[in-house]
């Protein structure tokens, strides 16, 4: 559901004090979207997502993806934010690695593709059309 991100409570005791750098994260937003949405209270007090959300605000968007959970207690309230923020398994060295091999070679055209696309480009070229 979209929430107005004017209306999201940030309470002053949060794990969380420093976000680090927003800009790799806004820059994804951007290109990407909102990926994975916050976490809110009933009473839209943030739950998780603190740093989606100060990156949103960064890009000037008004609204932001949000999950609603029915909390019951502080005790739940914190222990959904601290399992948020650990029950997750960063890629290892090498899986960063295979994957920007795979990217490479998905970004790369091959030898037939770009030999496709001149021919293209000449029977554009002959023809008088144009991608205008």
């Amino acid at each position: 559901m979209k929430i107005k991100i004017e209306d999201v409570i940030v309470i002053k005791n949060r794990i969380r004090k420093d976000v680090g750098d927003l800009e790799s994260l806004a820059e994804s937003m951007t290109k990407f979207g909102q990926l994975h949405p916050i976490v809110l209270t009933s009473k839209l007090q943030l739950i998780a997502g603190y740093r989606r959300l100060e990156a949103a605000k960064s890009l000037g968007w008004q609204t932001i993806d949000a999950t609603i959970l029915d909390v019951k207690s502080k005790v739940d309230l914190l222990e959904i934010e601290i399992e948020e923020n650990i029950q997750r398994k960063d890629f290892t060295e090498d899986d960063i690695i295979e994957a920007y091999k795979k990217l490479a070679k998905l970004k790369r055209k091959n030898i037939f593709q770009r030999f496709f696309e001149f021919i293209i480009g000449i029977f554009k070229k002959l023809f008088g059309k144009s991608d205008k």
